[in-house]
C-alpha cells in the first residue's frame, strides 16, 4: 500500500507542481491557449486556484516523506479532491462537458490518494 501511495501522490504532486505553478505566475493571455476557462474567471481567483494546487503537491510528498504530521497528505488529497470538484462543475456551467475528463481522473486519483495516504499515516 505504501508504495502505491507513493506512486499516486507522486504523479499527482508532479501534475500540480506543474499546473499549479503556471496558475500562479502565468498571465491570462499565457493560460488561455491550455485553460479556456481563464477568460472568464477573476486573475485572483485563477492565482488561488494556483497556490492550492502548489501547497496540495507539497502536502502530498512532504508530511508522509518527514514523517511530521503525515495525516496532512489525507487533507491535502482530499483538498485536491474538492478542486477538482470545482473544475467539473466549471466546465459543465460553461458547456464544456467534453472537457471533464482529466478533471475525473484526477479526481479519482486523489480520492484514492486520500485513502492510500490513510495506510502511510
Amino acid at each position: 500500500m505504501e508504495i502505491a501511495y507513493w506512486v499516486v501522490g507522486g504523479l499527482l504532486a508532479v501534475f500540480y507542481l506543474y499546473a499549479g505553478g503556471k496558475k500562479a505566475v502565468q498571465s491570462r493571455e499565457q493560460l488561455l491557449p491550455m485553460m479556456g476557462w481563464v477568460d472568464t474567471m477573476p486573475m485572483p481567483l485563477v492565482r488561488t486556484i494556483g497556490v492550492l494546487e502548489l501547497l496540495g503537491a507539497v502536502g502530498l510528498i512532504l508530511p508522509p516523506l518527514t514523517d511530521i504530521l503525515p495525516g496532512l497528505a489525507v487533507a491535502a488529497a482530499v483538498g485536491l479532491v474538492l478542486i477538482q470538484i470545482g473544475g467539473i462543475v466549471t466546465h459543465l456551467r460553461r458547456g464544456e462537458a467534453r472537457l471533464i475528463g482529466l478533471n475525473i481522473v484526477l479526481l479519482v486519483l486523489a480520492a484514492v490518494a486520500a485513502w492510500l495516504a490513510t495506510s502511510v499515516v
